[in-house]
């Protein structure tokens, strides 16, 4: 049985840091998956790859893979730096604001 370890990224319709802080460990597929002949919908008998399971930090994670002989693959996140603009949006509402309005 073989897992991994990751923190998630945030999805397209976040702007925020929500729901990225906790660490996933997901099961790899370990049966190919099969096109059904009647529908032509892709299925597989495998349902360990169905299980996601969350963890506070990823020394939890990695724990709970050795006490149940989990084999895992730790994936670091990558972090992003801040986009902090000195003179954002804000800055056009500033009362010690220089220049004239424009818009």
């Amino acid at each position: 049985m073989r897992a991994r370890i990751y923190q998630p990224a945030r999805t397209a319709m976040q702007s925020g840091q929500a729901k990225t802080h906790h660490w996933v460990l997901d099961f790899g597929p370990q049966s190919p998956r099969e096109l059904d002949p009647l529908m032509g919908w892709t299925s597989s008998d495998d349902t360990q790859s169905q299980v996601r399971l969350r963890f506070e930090t990823r020394e939890a994670a990695e724990e709970y893979a050795r006490r149940h002989g989990i084999e895992t693959v730790v994936l670091r996140p990558k972090k992003r730096a801040p986009n902090v603009r000195p003179m954002g949006y804000a800055e056009n509402f500033s009362v010690t604001r220089r220049g004239a309005w424009t818009h």
